[in-house]
């Protein structure tokens, strides 16, 4: 699924230019088989903050490459679990009046006050972030841009 709206968000920037590389990437967390979004609202965010306390859960992020020029194009994505520290309700609560969760999927960022909510992670962190930066430089040394 990541793979798809990455490489759809990457389509759609790449029609308005006649070359370069257009990056696209879409995270989704997943707790028992089931995908957190973004909340719809305060309610929602507290139920998924409610589920992930406490235990694991996988974050997936899909980045896609799009060459404007040829249309040719690379797609991946990384996967990191992350435990999450258990969580009383006055917590979630107050976590969530910060606004950070609003607009994150899982309801949390992990670069902001969420990361006090993360006991540990096995993985890569900017897979949590939202671009996993290492899989970007080998996806973009295919195209012949070397980071290093």
């Amino acid at each position: 699924m990541v793979e798809i709206l990455s490489l759809r968000k990457a389509k759609s920037v790449a029609t308005h230019y006649d070359e370069g590389l257009v990056i696209g990437s879409d995270t989704i967390v997943v707790c028992d088989d089931e995908i957190l979004g973004k909340p719809a609202d305060e309610k929602d965010a507290a139920r998924m903050l409610s589920t992930i306390q406490g235990r694991s859960h996988f974050v997936y992020t899909g980045v896609a490459i799009v060459d404007a020029a040829t249309g040719e194009s690379q797609v991946a994505h990384s996967k990191t679990e992350v435990f999450v520290k258990p969580l009383d309700a006055d917590t979630i609560r107050r976590y969530i009046q910060t606004g950070e969760p609003r607009d994150k999927a899982g309801s949390y960022a992990i670069q902001g006050l969420g990361a006090t909510l993360v006991e540990r992670i096995n993985g890569d962190y900017f897979t949590v972030v939202g671009l996993p930066v290492g899989l970007l430089a080998e996806m973009l040394g295919r195209f012949g841009v070397r980071i290093l």
